[in-house]
């Protein structure tokens, strides 16, 4: 067992025993080592003035992804490669290739934002993309200008990340890769503090269980993209945390009928195989938060935490996926639906934690529509969402599975919507909207500053119908704005 963490900072290996639980990467590097150039604005995951990247290991290869540091716990980067805006330059009279076309594209005008853009598009660059404007568009969802517009540093993007990279952070890749390969060579588990509050890198699942059984009321710590809110917006003490990203729940198998994803899967990991599954589950994990979130957050942690409005768990409820959890060394499994007991409440025991997560590919017959409805298309909380799996047979339907989020105090499924349902013809619409008034017998959804109540029950039956008739013609083409908004967006940024 270790008793500091360790991780590479401007291609050294810097290691850290004296921190607390809730400390920030962005306090580490601000108030600790001076390096100023990451600002901090909404200290909550939103605007991306505080994006690092953060190199890690992803199947055997160096991978930067940018983080928002404000919410970013400094324990996490345990294992990892941290950049920011301040180590770029080689030397002061030199910009890197991606500050340089931010100059000459004149894509910064107060500056406040500009080390933010400027991190994520250091990791667009080598991502080795070749992104066309909407990629571009897509990556920088989650960095907000206020001044400069958008258009000038989306032409800088594309000025600068369309080439393969060739900086010295490229130049020493294989370098770094050995020096991640030794700092996650030891195996160790990491406590810093004592029984009463410590910071915890458990480094294998049977070190989580031991530990977690022993400390029930510690924190589980995935992606951080919720939890690191209770400590900059509601500055709550949490002395106990244990930090997931070593554990070995990041994994994802594939098989024939199923997808297995781990419980510390990030959202950027698992939505091509999501996506594989229906376009429309990698649609939702497109606007699921931004690039920085999706880099950090967890299927996991958009399951456990019970959230009413969690974006996955009424997708994953629809697919009929499974949950695995898991207390010494003991693991059970139950239908999704059934681990949201009420609101905040969920089926797990003290020290049980969520493993796995299992989801059912679509069977020959079974179609798969799921809808975000938010105030902005990115980057936005759903006001609703709903998904619909349903079984169909020579054009009628013989089962249903229907999940709302945001319709209840828990991601819920319409059990009486999908019986009036079963049996229906897809060409009969008014049987259907006859059946769509099942929806008020199985939700009574609330009136809150993102919709009215009657605006909710109006949209989870338009929602229905849209889906019975996208699948009635196999076409969304004139029932979907994404197309036509990308074209728009395109025209005008």
């Amino acid at each position: 067992m270790r008793s500091s963490i360790r991780f590479l900072r401007k291609g050294k290996v810097a290691e850290l025993a004296d921190i607390a639980p809730t400390d920030t990467l962005l306090d580490y590097l601000r108030l600790t080592e001076r390096s100023m150039g990451t600002k901090e604005g909404c200290a909550e995951g939103d605007c991306g003035a505080c994006t690092i990247a953060l190199g890690r290991l992803d199947r055997g290869g160096l991978r930067y992804q940018p983080v928002n540091s404000c919410i970013f716990l400094l324990g996490q980067v345990d294992g990892s490669e941290v950049v920011a805006v301040d180590d770029l330059a080689e030397a002061p009279d030199t910009l890197h290739p991606v500050q340089e076309a931010m100059v000459k594209h004149h894509g910064s005008q107060c500056g406040f934002c500009t080390p933010g853009f400027v991190m994520s598009l250091f990791s667009l660059y080598h991502a080795d993309a070749r992104p066309s404007r909407s990629d571009v568009n897509d990556w920088l969802a989650g960095n907000l200008c206020r001044c400069t517009g958008y258009r000038p540093i989306v032409d800088a993007a594309l000025a600068s990340c369309r080439t393969s990279p060739a900086d010295r952070y490229a130049e020493r890749k294989s370098e770094t890769e050995a020096h991640l390969k030794s700092l996650l060579s030891d195996g160790d588990d990491v406590f810093i503090g004592n029984d009463d509050a410590f910071l915890a890198i458990p480094a294998s699942v049977d070190g989580l269980d031991r530990l977690y059984a022993a400390h029930p009321e510690a924190i589980l710590v995935a992606g951080a993209t919720d939890v690191g809110l209770w400590i900059t917006k509601q500055l709550r003490a949490l002395p106990k945390i244990i930090c997931l990203h070593r554990a070995g729940l990041d994994f994802i198998e594939a098989t024939e009928d199923a997808l297995i994803i781990g419980s510390a899967a990030t959202y950027a990991a698992a939505q091509p195989h999501l996506a594989a599954i229906d376009p429309d589950l990698g649609e939702i994990l497109r606007r699921l938060g931004s690039k920085q979130v999706r880099s950090t957050g967890t299927i996991g942690g958009n399951i456990a935490n019970g959230s009413p409005i969690g974006d996955t768990p009424p997708v994953l409820i629809a697919l009929g996926a499974t949950v695995e959890l898991r207390r010494a060394g003991i693991t059970r499994q139950m239908p999704l639906e059934e681990f949201f007991l009420a609101y905040g409440k969920q089926d797990r025991a003290p020290g049980e934690f969520l493993t796995r997560i299992i989801v059912p590919r679509l069977a020959r017959g079974q179609h798969l529509r799921c809808y975000k409805v938010s105030k902005r298309f990115d980057q936005d909380i759903s006001a609703l969402l709903g998904a619909f799996r349903f079984d169909i047979d020579e054009g009628r339907i013989m089962s249903a599975r229907i999940a709302f989020g945001g319709m209840a105090a828990t991601p819920k499924r319409a059990f009486k919507t999908e019986s009036a349902i079963v049996g229906l013809p897809l060409a009969d619409e008014r049987q259907w909207r006859r059946a769509a008034g099942a929806l008020a017998e199985d939700y009574r959804p609330i009136s809150d500053h993102r919709a009215s109540a009657a605006y909710r029950m109006a949209t989870a039956q338009a929602l229905l119908e849209k889906a019975r008739r996208e699948i009635a013609v196999q076409s969304s083409r004139h029932t979907r704005v994404v197309g036509q908004r990308e074209v728009l967006v395109g025209r005008l940024v």
